[in-house]
């Protein structure tokens, strides 16, 4: 039986947007404390990353997206040793603290540290438990509590540094991955499959063109028998069709019915049923080989036990 990596880091921590945002550092917390209390965290291989280097992080954003970055964490400093502010709004949900960049940097190195150790077979799978999440970051913009794109990066350098052919990203917050979708549209070594409730911000993914992006707006109000009917139907065939060499997953657990961001009724059950059937397409093309990365999830305890739910599959626990 494979090992399962757990990463996290304490950067991940440090990175916040002001009392009462919801993507806070508490969501770190109560996951862990979560696996800790249950167990789950002894039969992980807990390990921390360096930050992602700057040459890797342009495999999914362009140069001027990570200058921009760099360049408003450095007008922060300057700022804040001029007694100014403490934040730089991005846009109306999303700020950056002083420790943002670094945080943001260990996330995404997160994410290609797992790849690194998933492929060399050190690991099975491995979750990232990371933040600030990253699937509503494009090429070349931040939005959404998002900088960097984990995910997206994390299946770009599997192929571009490892020379996979064929890598699937499985995105199942209750968002749109509109970020990912911008960096990953019309390359065909890459198929996107997502779910998201349909009119929610970013308000997109309904109108998709591009080839490899596969999604399905859901309504408010669905319930888990919407989404199980969706994986076996629509997603097993293409993803077996398509034998991915290894899956990529957006973790949101914000679909889940307690969370206040969505409207959508998933319980710890229905991210049972799809991290189970994810594994066995994993299993049967890619050896196994699943990298999956925190995104939403809003209400502490829903989320603290949705994760437990799905890195209880990812481990065989």
């Amino acid at each position: 039986m494979g090992k399962t990596g757990f990463y996290t880091h304490p950067e991940c921590r440090r990175h916040e947007m002001g009392e009462g945002h919801p993507e806070c550092p508490d969501r770190l917390d109560a996951i862990i404390d979560r696996l800790l209390i249950t167990g789950v965290s002894d039969a992980l291989d807990e390990r921390q990353a360096t930050p992602v280097s700057i040459h890797d992080l342009e495999l999914a954003h362009s140069k001027m997206h990570v200058a921009a970055i760099r360049g408003l964490h450095d007008e922060l400093l300057d700022e804040l040793a001029a007694g100014g502010p403490h934040y730089i709004q991005i846009d109306p949900d999303t700020r950056m603290n002083k420790h943002t960049f670094a945080a943001s940097l260990r996330a995404a190195g997160s994410a290609i540290a797992a790849t690194d150790a998933v492929i060399a077979g050190e690991l099975e799978n491995a979750f990232c438990a990371i933040r600030p999440p990253g699937h509503h970051a494009g090429r070349q913009e931040a939005m959404g509590f998002c900088f960097f794109n984990n995910v997206a990066l994390a299946a770009k350098y599997a192929l571009e540094r490892h020379h996979l052919k064929r890598v699937a990203i499985i995105d199942f917050d209750v968002h749109h991955g509109n970020g990912t979708e911008n960096i990953v549209a019309n390359d065909d070594r890459i198929l996107m499959l997502g779910f998201f409730q349909h009119p929610l911000f970013p308000f997109s993914g309904h109108d998709s063109t591009a080839k490899n992006i596969k999604n399905t707006p859901i309504n408010a109000y669905s319930r888990g028998d919407v989404i199980r009917e969706l994986v076996e139907m629509e997603w097993l065939p293409q993803l077996n069709k398509f034998r991915p060499e290894m899956i990529f997953i957006s973790a949101g657990f914000d679909a889940h019915r307690l969370d206040d961001l969505g409207q959508i009724g998933l319980v710890e059950q229905d991210y049972v049923f799809i991290t189970e059937r994810i594994k066995q397409v994993a299993k049967s093309h890619a050896k196994g080989k699943i990298v999956s990365c925190l995104e939403g999830g809003y209400h502490l305890d829903a989320l603290a036990r949705s994760v437990e739910a799905h890195i209880r599959v990812l481990a065989d626990l």
